[in-house]
C-alpha cells in the first residue's frame, strides 16, 4: 500500500506526517509500523488516527491515555 501522506521519523524516534498541509505529530512507539489499511492508534497527547484509502486521517481528540511509570 502506498500512503498519500508524507511521513517521516525524527532522530528522537517521533513520527510526523503532513495532514491537510499541516505538520502533525503521530506519536512514537504507538504508531504501527509498517502502516497498513485499517490501522488505528491514539498518540500520547490524545489524537486518534486511522489509515483509510491509503491516507492517514486525524479522526478526533480524546483524553490522553494514562501512562504508568
Amino acid at each position: 500500500m502506498e500512503l498519500k501522506n508524507r511521513v517521516w521519523m525524527t532522530g528522537s524516534l517521533e513520527w510526523y506526517a503532513y495532514i491537510d498541509d499541516a505538520e502533525v505529530y503521530l506519536g512514537q512507539r504507538e504508531v504501527p509500523y509498517p502502516l497498513e489499511e485499517g490501522d488505528r492508534w491514539t498518540n500520547q497527547v490524545g489524537n486518534v488516527f486511522e489509515v483509510r484509502d491509503g491516507e492517514i486521517l486525524l479522526l478526533e481528540q480524546v483524553a490522553p491515555p494514562e501512562r504508568c511509570w
